[in-house]
């Protein structure tokens, strides 16, 4: 079964970069990672720059990048304001977010759950009259940092909105790394068991260590498209701690060391981390990055 990655960095990255990361670097990423064979990117976010000021050349970051027939470029939008500006650059897909939890939700857009999902009627219907999928992602669907565990049916009733609105698929995210893969394993089969069609995408931080522990959960119970950021940057700027989203490099060797298909090339991604590494001025959680991958081998020391 291949697997489709999508490099979240770009915008779940870079957000929370504490110095400003200029628009050159941003595009210099994107184009890279389209390069290196990453079939999808969120590339950047169309919120108000008071919230999200790293945020703020959305619509120049799109309008300079270098596309690839063979990526898509995802945008995510907070509202119908940001769908109506990002549409006008031309992504080929719209993202949109609302929080499992209440507590979350409020912490993160001021308003409750299912306020958000109304909300996103009007984003979806826009988006269909101009040929764009929409798809629409469940923060917190392994637990809140404020609330603790969130139930299963309370995950279920959000993707049910979701797709009444006519979403595409959606995205489960562990948006504090609290996720177990046990955890994982029940929830997709549950989801799964409720809507055999959907296409599922899953979104792990790695803030606790078991974020490619619960990728391979994941891919146990047939998920094949996952997020993931490259050199490992980024994480949530509403939740305490929530640094840490798993890390592209890390995630496409281990698929490739199990012979998983992905289509991307993994030492160009080597190469992109190390350089943005080098640029961000700040060591990145990245493990291959550092250590290489396993099939590279050492000279034995000479006195051996």
């Amino acid at each position: 079964m291949k697997v489709y990655i999508t490099d979240v960095g770009p915008r779940d990255g870079f957000q929370i970069e504490p110095a400003p990361v200029s628009t050159a670097i941003k595009v210099e990423t994107i184009n890279r990672l389209a390069e290196a064979g990453v079939p999808s990117i969120e590339s950047t976010s169309f919120v108000h720059p008071r919230y999200v000021p790293q945020m703020a050349d959305a619509e120049e970051v799109m309008a300079t990048i270098r596309r690839q027939d063979s990526t898509q470029y995802a945008v995510l939008v907070p509202n119908l304001r940001g769908a109506e500006r990002a549409l006008k650059t031309r992504p080929d897909q719209l993202n949109l977010v609302v929080s499992a939890s209440e507590s979350h939700n409020r912490a993160n857009l001021k308003r409750s759950t299912f306020e958000t999902l109304a909300g996103f009627q009007p984003v979806v219907e826009l988006a269909q009259k101009h040929g764009v999928r929409v798809i629409g992602g469940i923060a917190t669907s392994f637990g809140c940092p404020f609330e603790g565990g969130v139930p299963a049916e309370r995950v279920l009733d959000v993707i049910a909105r979701y797709l009444s609105l006519g979403v595409s698929g959606v995205v489960m995210a562990d948006t504090t790394g609290m996720a177990n893969p046990q955890q994982v394993r029940r929830l997709v089969s549950t989801v799964r068991e409720r809507h055999p069609d959907l296409e599922i995408h899953l979104h792990f931080h790695n803030t606790r260590g078991m974020g490619l522990a619960n990728v391979y959960a994941a891919y146990l119970e047939g998920v094949n498209h996952f997020d993931a950021s490259i050199g490992g940057i980024g994480g949530c700027p509403f939740a305490p701690g929530a640094t840490g989203n798993i890390d592209t490099v890390d995630t496409v060797h281990m698929f490739h060391e199990m012979g998983v298909e992905t289509g991307i090339d993994l030492d160009a991604l080597i190469v992109l981390a190390q350089d943005l590494q080098t640029e961000l001025g700040h060591d990145l959680p990245s493990q291959v990055m550092r250590a290489g991958k396993t099939s590279d081998l050492h000279p034995l020391p000479a006195d051996i």
